[in-house]
């Protein structure tokens, strides 16, 4: 711990990372967060795309609650970026999301990462907030899903 403080009753810690307290507060939110929702509960998606070697070629790791989906990470190797592997992993999770129910999509980027890529999938711009390292922003995008787009 690099730091802490005490009082009669209870001690304040920090530090770096603490699994433990990760997967509690996981379990303490999830919980509330269902029942804020009238029970939805949160799933993991994910979708991938391997070479014939089976190196991985681009991914992408999701999460859906209820009607709402949202993207935590996409990413395509850079000698394969610009071939449609971006677009076709985010067209397959809007399917499973559609699927799922969920008629909602949400995603960040940074500044200089992909903030021109999700325009051009239908997500609308909604926020950028200034403070990034280096000057940059994270860009935060909204897309309606219906079944009519998968």
């Amino acid at each position: 711990m690099t730091g802490e403080q005490r009082s009669a009753a209870a001690s304040l810690q920090v530090g770096g990372q603490n699994d433990a307290l990760e997967k509690r507060l996981d379990e303490e939110l999830t919980a509330f967060n269902t029942a804020a929702a009238d029970g939805a509960t949160t799933e993991p998606l994910s979708a991938r795309v391997a070479d014939e070697a089976g190196d991985l070629i681009g991914g992408l790791t999701a999460w859906t609650w209820g009607s709402l989906a949202c993207v935590d990470m996409l990413w395509v190797r850079a000698d394969q970026r610009h071939a449609g592997w971006g677009g076709r992993l985010m067209r397959a999770a809007e399917e499973e999301a559609v699927r799922r129910g969920c008629t909602d999509m949400i995603v960040s980027t940074y500044s200089f990462q992909a903030p021109g890529f999700y325009p051009r999938l239908g997500f609308r711009e909604r926020a950028r907030i200034e403070g990034v390292p280096g000057g940059h922003e994270d860009v935060y995008f909204h897309k309606r899903l219906s079944p009519a787009e998968s």
